[in-house]
């Protein structure tokens, strides 16, 4: 393994729909024609660390349709590994998504393949050269606990956005480098920011939409702004452009503050452009 940089998580195909609103239940509404993007928060996250420079490597699993060729094309063209991506007998992931004008979003997601990333995909990786793992909460939890805690063995930093939230086991929690969540998950878990450290990470990121983030380790709470963008467009995938970037500069060597510094100037770059992986930015483009 010569990635400095490992993501385990899903690869989902987007099928994203613009709406005028959100209809209430039991109700209809029309809405534009739909488009097809890949993503998934574990493919979102590995080719936002790949455009800003990261030598990254997915686990996951995708089908044998074509979805899962549309997001191995994705993966590879952005420049991440994709050897460890495996093609399972289910169907690609899907995640089904409405965007309304102000740019926020709703998702149901329907895991299909990401559901076979199992413990045997991460006993048969090698964590020599990685400095980083990066996982994220679509694929089964048992295989997210059981990578974590051998990347933390093989003395590798590991990262987790809690996305969705999910009950960790509390060595698990105490083996994280970083933990990531967003202001309502952050809510969710503990009383304060600060309180976060009580559940065992070493340190953690809420992160807080357009306000930027939060940077929470035990010498205290950094606040990191964002930057401003002329319109939002659409938010999805922009927590995932988050937590690559962050990932592949803590992969790179800085601490954590400037890591989140520059992965703020990448989400907030991202929803100035629809969908998800195709609105990533590289590093050229973040400066």
């Amino acid at each position: 393994m010569t990635q400095t940089l490992l993501v385990l998580g899903s690869a989902n195909a987007d099928l994203v729909v613009e709406v005028g609103r959100r209809p209430a239940g039991g109700e209809t509404v029309l809405g534009g024609d739909t488009v097809v993007l890949p993503g998934g928060k574990g493919a979102n996250t590995a080719v936002a660390a790949a455009r800003v420079g990261a030598s990254v490597a997915l686990v996951g699993a995708v089908g044998g349709d074509g979805y899962g060729s549309l997001l191995r094309e994705s993966l590879e063209t952005s420049g991440v590994d994709t050897a460890l991506v495996k093609t399972s007998s289910r169907p690609t992931g899907i995640a089904y998504i409405t965007v309304t004008p102000d740019g926020e979003n709703s998702i149901v997601v329907s895991p299909g393949a990401n559901a076979d990333v199992s413990p045997s995909d991460v006993d048969a990786l090698s964590f020599g050269g990685a400095a980083v793992l990066t996982c994220s909460l679509e694929v089964p939890l048992e295989t997210v606990v059981h990578a974590i805690g051998a990347a933390s063995r093989a003395g590798v930093a590991t990262v987790l956005n809690l996305s969705p939230v999910a009950e960790l086991p509390a060595e698990t929690l105490r083996q994280l480098t970083v933990l990531i969540v967003n202001e309502h998950e952050a809510a969710q878990l503990a009383p304060d920011w600060r309180s976060l450290l009580d559940l065992g990470p070493s340190s953690a990121i809420v992160t807080l939409g357009s306000r930027g983030a939060a940077v929470v380790q035990e010498s205290g709470v950094v606040e990191v702004p964002a930057i401003e963008v002329d319109e939002v467009v659409d938010t999805t995938g922009a927590g995932d452009a988050f937590a690559g970037a962050l990932s592949a500069r803590l992969a790179e060597g800085d601490d954590l503050v400037q890591a989140a510094r520059y992965a703020a100037k990448v989400a907030a770059l991202s929803v100035t452009k629809a969908g998800a992986q195709p609105s990533y930015p590289t590093s050229a483009e973040v400066g």
